[in-house]
């Protein structure tokens, strides 16, 4: 187990659904919620956006999750300006909703906030999106800028999960 904050985009939560039902796996959902609970897995709000408008197990879910899901912030908006400014094709101008900047916008935020421990806080993103050489995705931008992506199984890890 670590002490990092997780931000997770809507890949790894659909993904973890669609594979772990939640009335059957009762105890992921239940490490999820206790992530959660101790502040330590967050979003965007765009996640929530991407998520919500499927009539699912996941959406019903996360429109409970009041914690998981940030606001944007004025420097947020600001970070996400200069991703896209740099890496125009991170988000797909025909889709409703492009969480992808904001995931990354969050990390970094999160990451130039002056930590109040003794030990090293890390912030990495948790994504589904794979480093495929310079395809522009989640984990390349974050390579770019210095924030760790893994994916939802490499959080289970870190974290010493076993089920």
């Amino acid at each position: 187990m670590t002490n990092d904050i997780y931000i997770i985009d809507s890949s790894s939560l659909i993904e973890l659904s669609k594979h772990n039902a939640m009335d059957v796996f009762v105890s992921v959902w239940k490490n999820i919620s206790q992530l959660i609970n101790n502040n330590r897995l967050v979003a965007p709000k765009e996640v929530f956006n991407e998520i919500k408008d499927y009539d699912d197990a996941l959406a019903k879910w996360a429109r409970n999750q009041k914690k998981l899901f940030k606001e944007p912030t004025i420097r947020q908006i600001e970070i996400v300006q200069e991703i896209l400014r740099d890496y125009p094709s991170l988000v797909d101008v025909n889709v409703k909703h492009s969480a992808d900047p904001w995931v990354i916008a969050l990390a970094i935020e999160m990451a130039s906030n002056q930590q109040q421990t003794l030990f090293k806080i890390k912030r990495i993103v948790v994504t589904e999106e794979k480093l495929r050489g310079n395809k522009v995705r989640i984990p390349f931008v974050c390579s770019k800028k210095s924030i760790e992506s893994i994916d939802i199984v490499g959080m289970f890890r870190a974290e010493g999960w076993k089920f």
